[in-house]
């Protein structure tokens, strides 16, 4: 039986627009076999939405958080609720 699927929102705000940041995290989430989106917002923070297993979406929360990324990272909010469904892949935006 296996683990029903979550959906992850994560605001990361910092500087993490233009730097690379949301093609990383591109790359972060597919290595975990997660489906979504890295989206720039107006306000200079990156929404990430995220799809699969919570341990997988727990772990690319670490690594948003983990000091290794493009750019500098400030915070990470980060929210888990069920699946919408609605993803193919994973995309930047």
């Amino acid at each position: 039986m296996g683990e029903e699927p979550v959906r992850l929102t994560a605001l990361v705000s910092g500087q993490v627009q233009g730097v690379g940041f949301r093609w990383w995290t591109r790359c972060r989430a597919l290595e975990l076999g997660l489906v979504g989106q890295a989206a720039n917002l107006p306000d200079g923070r990156v929404q990430v939405s995220a799809e699969g297993a919570r341990g997988d979406c727990e772990r690319l929360v670490e690594l948003l958080r983990g000091g290794a990324t493009p750019g500098d990272v400030d915070g990470v909010q980060a929210s888990f609720g069920p699946a919408e469904g609605g993803f193919t892949g994973f995309v930047e935006r």
